[in-house]
């Protein structure tokens, strides 16, 4: 696989406001942009660290894959993404080599990025997501 960076760590919150004053008000963050991606269920925020951002994620339905997981888990920390060249190749390279695919081909996600989910029955107990922003 071709990894550059982490893209970003993916955070499920239950309120994504207090969320950001957190991460604003006590760790010095700044919040450049929130989103919602109707298609997940979710309302995104995200906060540049270096060169990694935090995407928190807010379920806009109670079945929605961030609504099961705050039900499941908790909040916390829900998927670390990986910055990828070759997204579809990625997938089947990670297919062939046996991990099990959430998403075998690419989809939108936030930020206008193609992303793909790996399972974490397959890659140690982390939802493994990979990204790709296509220059159009």
């Amino acid at each position: 696989m071709n990894i550059s960076h982490i893209e970003h760590i993916g955070i499920a919150v239950k309120n994504l406001e207090d969320s950001i004053k957190y991460y604003e008000n006590i760790l010095g963050l700044k919040c450049y942009s929130i989103e919602e991606v109707k298609e997940q269920k979710v309302r995104t925020a995200f906060f540049m660290i270096g060169q990694t951002k935090l995407e928190l994620l807010e379920s806009t339905d109670s079945e929605g894959p961030i609504g099961k997981f705050i039900e499941k888990k908790g909040e916390g920390i829900h998927h670390l993404a990986f910055a990828v060249k070759g997204i579809e190749e990625a997938l089947v390279e990670a297919e062939s080599k046996g991990i099990q695919l959430i998403d075998k081909c690419p989809r939108k996600g936030a930020e206008g990025l193609d992303i793909a989910f790996l399972h974490p029955k397959s890659t140690a107990g982390v939802l493994t997501e990979l990204c790709e922003k296509k220059n159009i």
